[in-house]
C-alpha cells in the first residue's frame, strides 16, 4: 500500500513498537506486525492487533499499572 503520511514509499511487513497512554497508564508494547513505510517508517497496525492492544490497556488501567513494558504476544 501506499504510504498515506509521505506519500512516496509503500508499506511492506514488519515490526513496530506502540505506546499507549490512558488514564495515567503507560504501555509500550515491542514487536508489533504491522505495514511499514519504506520511505518514511510509519507503521500501519492492522484492526485486530490494535483491538487486542486496546484490550490490554483497559486491563491495565483497571489493575492500576503505572508504566509497564512488554513483548507483543499474537496468542
Amino acid at each position: 500500500m501506499k504510504c498515506v503520511i509521505c506519500k512516496k514509499g509503500n508499506t511492506k511487513l514488519g515490526k513496530t513498537t506502540v505506546t499507549l497512554d490512558r488514564e495515567g497508564s503507560t504501555l509500550v508494547f515491542k514487536d508489533v506486525p504491522a505495514s511499514v513505510c519504506t520511505n518514511c517508517g510509519e507503521a500501519y497496525v492492522d484492526g485486530a492487533i490494535t483491538a487486542r492492544l486496546l484490550d490490554s490497556a483497559e486491563t491495565a488501567v483497571r489493575s492500576g499499572i503505572q508504566v509497564e513494558i512488554r513483548q507483543y504476544s499474537a496468542a
